[in-house]
């Protein structure tokens, strides 16, 4: 991490945005977009304790949650060949990749006792962003589309997402099953401490 400063400049903006957008969606989404997929194109500011892949699964560290829980963003990290359940999410989400690229299959609502419908497929690469909410479709698969190395992704999301009641689903017959996805850190990375640079600057 070299750059620190473009995460925090990320969140100040995205607050505001929220602050500004509040209930309007739509505009939020696509405003959020764009600060997201400005954010992904540099590669220079997630510690590497957030980017580090395991072949056990994919993880997802929990690295900026709004005080009053209005959104949280988490960096998602892929090994190869590495996936989600099918899932939903219950609020909006935006989804930009920052290294490696992701694929997203996108479902239907299922219907009681009737296999999943696939409604789309895509890729997503680096600097691109994804979008997801209830309003527009909300029930997809993502996964890593590199076959030899990892991917890492970083996703906002209008709520703690790891705190969230959700549902993956059975696609063969539409069956949803609570979960809370929770987060793979205990801890989160500081952004915060530029005390040296203040000081260097001339700072007390």
């Amino acid at each position: 991490m070299t750059n620190p400063a473009r995460f925090r400049q990320f969140i100040a903006r995205l607050s505001a945005l929220v602050d500004r957008r509040g209930a309007g969606e739509a505009q939020l989404l696509e405003d959020g977009s764009a600060l997201l997929a400005d954010l992904v194109r540099h590669d220079d500011w997630l510690p590497d304790a957030f980017s580090a892949h395991s072949t056990e699964c994919y993880r997802q560290h929990l690295l900026f949650c709004d005080p009053q829980e209005r959104f949280s963003v988490v960096s998602f990290v892929w090994g190869p060949g590495q996936k989600t359940p099918i899932h939903d999410h219950t609020v909006w989400g935006l989804v930009g990749v920052m290294r490696g690229a992701e694929t997203c299959r996108e479902y239907a609502i299922p219907q009681p006792d009737r296999p999943m419908i696939v409604t789309g497929e895509h890729l997503v690469r680096p600097g691109e962003v994804d979008r997801v909410s209830p309003a527009i479709g909300d029930i997809h698969v993502v996964a890593n589309a590199l076959p030899d190395q990892p991917s890492v992704s970083i996703h906002v999301y209008g709520a703690n997402i790891g705190a969230v009641a959700r549902h993956v689903y059975d696609e063969a017959t539409g069956a949803a099953r609570p979960f809370v996805s929770g987060y793979h850190n205990a801890v989160l990375p500081n952004f915060w401490a530029y005390c040296t640079d203040v000081r260097a600057s001339g700072g007390a």
